[in-house]
């Protein structure tokens, strides 16, 4: 399985990226063809075109079968970083890649941002997105592991659900 995390806090390696690596972590048994995209990396080649570097990273997404995509709230919503990203994508092309939104902050007025905000996004690109996206609260980083288990056993059962439902169905 290809699985592929991005991250669009500015800072490298932040707290939002470890609650999406924690994430994965329990959702995928084999890992051996992961690559996580900290886009604080990238920031300088985010807005050249062309770019070979960053139409890789897009290939890379758009050819995995798990995407978790993270990004800390900002006025409400996700980066622009990530917006400036994901952009680089033609609507529908996450065809048939599942797409698990994750946003961080530090409290939860704003938890509702990632299902209004970035599942849609993900929906437009053409990524399935099983069921709502997973909203953490930073101050709660003492408690990851039990979140991540909690939030992954429900990303489970439904992308179990889905699968048992296709096995059954007629496809033309």
């Amino acid at each position: 399985m290809r699985t592929t995390i991005v991250v669009g806090n500015p800072k490298p390696a932040s707290r939002t990226r470890q609650v999406a690596e924690a994430l994965l972590d329990r959702l995928v048994k084999d890992d051996a063809d992961r690559q996580v995209i900290d886009l604080a990396e990238y920031s300088a080649q985010i807005f050249e075109w062309p770019s070979e570097v960053m139409s890789a990273l897009n290939e890379r997404v758009a050819g995995s079968d798990l995407v978790v995509i993270a990004s800390p709230t900002y006025k409400a919503t996700y980066t622009g970083l990530l917006k400036a990203f994901l952009d680089r994508h033609a609507a529908g092309a996450l065809t048939g890649v599942t797409a698990i939104p994750v946003m961080t902050g530090a409290d939860l007025g704003h938890s509702m941002g990632v299902d209004t905000h970035l599942a849609p996004l993900l929906t437009e690109l053409g990524a399935v997105v099983p069921g709502r996206g997973w909203y953490f609260v930073t101050s709660s980083m003492d408690r990851l592991d039990t979140l991540a288990d909690e939030a992954a056993a429900r990303y489970a059962q439904t992308i179990g659900q889905i699968a048992r439902l296709t096995e059954g169905a007629i496809i033309p």
